[in-house]
């Protein structure tokens, strides 16, 4: 191939964050009179974040605090705070997060040495703003405000503490008070004990079940609901820390952590006084092993939850007296296939009925239901999902929610009513809608982005979807000096006349003609993920697959059977085995990329993370007629070596199928690998291990196959650090044009 290198960009520039046009404002948040919005916010040059707020009826907007040198920064966090933000693909540095109260002007913001409170928000003058330090010193973590904001809850060293938030005194806006003001009490006890902790989620719940808190404020801000987790029954996983040299050479991690068909945390939910006391335990027998989903307070006063299964094939969903502990369940489900459960899939109304979000029907819907569990109506249907429940709107009988109706790599607010009938889409844009409502149910805040477009963002009224005020952002550069070319979407059937969704990212013909081309694929392929949307970050921001395609690459993406957002039925097709069906689309993939005369059939690459790296070797392994590059990121080479709520729902666990499991696993297939294999990891990683590349390196040293490795002493699954992402993309750069 004559490479001539076209990019409007440096490779450099691959492995900047956040991503050209990606510096938009997040974590938004209504105050409870629905008045201001908060937000965080960094600039294209700088992601340092900062909180801002602005008032809603006339969109003015302010600053309200810039952490400066307590601000988050990732090399100085501790190890929980590290893998805590692995678990949320978080990179955020600054303002990483705050917590609102439910009912009162108070924020809290997590700062590198405390806490601190932030009050005055109903002025519009930066010198009304207040910070407060709440405490400082030690390893705090998932601090969370009473519904009032007079206390604050968090972890320490495994244990639940609570603090009282006195009057804040004015200050300015970057003025951090490090004094503490209160002495935290110590609210529950025995979890110093090895392997043993309160208030915090286990780790499948936080990585596997989105489910990242362990402790939760009763609304009357009397009693605290927690987990508690005993972890002791599972063995030790040592990672050690090689890269370290003196004067620490022996520093090592250890983690327990849940293989497949293996040992499970043992938890239980309690409810203490928030000024402390004996813990009531909640009934937690359903006579099989079960995971936590989900815990709320019910407006009643009762402790609500979901219940899962170890299969995750039944669903309770269940209310326990909080003074005795006892358990009623109000329904449940169960699927021959596998549940799903959504961050929001359920919102209780003041008559007592519940609006619930069900794949009942092979989608997930939308139900209501009475006070007994009794199914009253539907409110959508169709072969199509809701992906979340946002808001209902007792007043106006109105139900709120995103899906994607319309088309499955889009994503939309809809409207329908309460007591059922039309759905009505309120955001007008082609794209890809993430939504925030406010409480009265009178705006939201809509980012929208397309393949074509950065994400905006803008208040809307949620009536009609018209546009209030824009959020201000500054203009990104990026964006037109590396002039970004979207991909274009492109259908296809499989051999089994399914209809597959893809990208292509298209050489300049200007360069290198029209094809066919050395193509690289790009693939994820697994469960529970969706690559292929109409959306700027995922498709059009990808630089490294943008400096690629400058490269004279045709660069090819597409959702194979298995994918979300296309129902049960499409993701049936992984139950019991990963590889097959998946690497069949991706062959079928390539073959139609033939047909039309773009793809070059003998230079043909694969590349991914995680799911995609293991898909990148398997097509190597199982296709090597198609394949002959591969680069395979972090990849699980074995699923018995992968955690047990991810694995055990979509293969069952070793012992109940072996042979899905053997059929899975890349060893079986080791010897049958001729092409060129770049194999990335780092060996820090504790979600997918370093165990997993280095036992396929071993395998292939006996199979006398070659392999090229890159290995990152101090990295995790996420890189975390931008001179070894771009090392890192170099590499793979450099590997393509030599052997593709």
């Amino acid at each position: 191939m004559g490479v001539q290198n076209t990019a409007p960009f440096p490779l450099e520039a691959t492995g900047e964050f956040p991503a050209p046009g990606m510096t938009a404002p997040g974590s938004f948040s209504f105050s409870d009179d629905d008045t201001h919005l908060t937000y965080l916010l960094g600039e294209p040059a700088d992601p340092w974040q900062r909180l801002w707020e602005m008032e809603t009826t006339t969109g003015t907007t302010r600053l309200l605090l810039d952490p400066g040198d307590e601000g988050i920064r990732e090399a100085s966090l501790p190890l929980t705070e590290t893998l805590r933000r692995q678990r949320e693909r978080n990179r955020a540095t600054g303002v990483a997060s705050y917590v609102r109260a439910q009912s009162a002007q108070l924020l809290l913001i997590p700062l590198r040495n405390g806490l601190y409170t932030l009050d005055g928000l109903d002025g519009l003058d930066g010198r009304d703003a207040a910070i407060q330090c709440v405490m400082e010193g030690g390893d705090i973590q998932t601090p969370a405000l009473s519904p009032t904001g007079d206390a604050v809850a968090f972890v320490r060293n495994g244990e639940v503490f609570v603090a009282s938030l006195a009057a804040p005194k004015r200050r300015q806006p970057d003025a951090l008070k490090t004094t503490p003001r209160t002495t935290p009490r110590q609210i529950t006890h025995g979890g110093r004990a090895a392997g043993v902790t309160h208030g915090l989620a286990e780790y499948v719940a936080q990585e596997e079940l989105a489910r990242r808190e362990g402790l939760w404020w009763a609304p009357d801000g009397r009693w605290i609901a927690f987990e508690e987790v005993d972890e002791g029954a599972i063995p030790r996983f040592v990672i050690p820390h090689l890269g370290l040299g003196a004067p620490e050479p022996q520093a090592r991690e250890e983690h327990h952590y849940p293989f497949a068909g293996a040992a499970n945390a043992r938890f239980r939910l309690g409810v203490v006084a928030a000024r402390g006391g004996a813990p009531v335990w909640m009934d937690l027998d359903f006579g099989e092993e079960v995971y936590l989903a989900q815990v709320f307070w019910r407006r009643d006063g009762a402790l609500g939850a979901i219940v899962v299964n170890r299969p995750q094939r039944t669903l309770w969903l269940v209310r326990f007296n909080p003074s005795s502990g006892q358990r009623t369940t109000v329904l449940t489900e169960h699927s021959d296939l596998w549940l799903h459960v959504p961050a929001r899939g359920l919102i209780e109304l003041e008559t007592g009925e519940y609006v619930w979000a069900s794949e009942r029907s092979g989608f997930r819907h939308l139900y209501v239901y009475a006070p007994s569990g009794e199914l009253l109506r539907s409110l959508t249907a169709g072969e199509w999902v809701v992906d979340d429940l946002l808001a209902v709107d007792l007043a106006g009988q109105m139900v709120y929610f995103t899906g994607n109706r319309d088309d499955p790599r889009e994503k939309h607010l809809y409207a329908v009513p309460l007591t059922g009938g039309d759905i009505r889409r309120i955001t007008p844009e082609p794209g890809t809608h993430d939504v925030v409502i406010d409480h009265g149910c009178r705006r939201f805040v809509d980012t929208w982005s397309a393949v074509d477009q950065p994400p905006v963002v803008t208040l809307r009224t949620l009536a009609d979807g018209a546009r209030l005020h824009a959020v201000p952002t500054s203009q990104d550069p990026r964006v037109e000096m590396y002039q970004l070319t979207p991909p274009e979407f492109v259908t296809l059937p499989n051999r089994g006349g399914d209809l597959l969704y893809g990208a292509i990212y298209r050489p300049d013909p200007a360069f290198y003609g029209p094809g066919p081309y050395p193509t690289i694929v790009s693939v994820y392929g697994g469960p529970h993920a969706q690559e292929i949307t109409n959306s700027w970050g995922r498709m059009t921001a990808n630089l490294t697959l943008q400096y690629l395609r400058k490269l004279g690459f045709l660069i090819f993406a597409l959702d194979n059977r298995g994918s979300a957002r296309r129902g049960l039925r499409f993701e049936s097709a992984l139950a019991k085995q990963f590889s097959r069906a998946e690497v069949d689309d991706q062959v079928d993939g390539v073959r139609w990329l033939v047909a039309q005369g773009w793809c070059d059939p003998q230079r043909v690459g694969v590349t991914g993370w995680s799911y995609g790296g293991y898909m990148s070797l398997m097509c190597l392994a199982q296709a090597p007629d198609i394949f002959r590059v591969a680069v395979a990121g972090a990849p699980v080479t074995d699923y018995a070596g992968y955690d047990t709520a991810y694995t055990e729902r979509y293969l069952e666990t070793p012992a109940t199928n072996s042979e899905g499991y053997r059929a899975s696993s890349v060893f079986t297939y080791a010897e049958a690998i001729r092409g060129k294999l770049l194999l990335i990891h780092g060996m820090l990683d504790e979600n997918v291990h370093f165990r997993h590349s280095a036992r396929l390196l071993e395998a292939l040293i006996h199979a006398n196959t070659p392999v090229d490795t890159v290995f990152f002493s101090d990295e995790r699954h996420m890189l975390r650090f931008a001179p070894n992402r771009v090392y890192m993309n170099e590499q793979i750069v450099a590997y393509f044009l030599t052997h593709l």
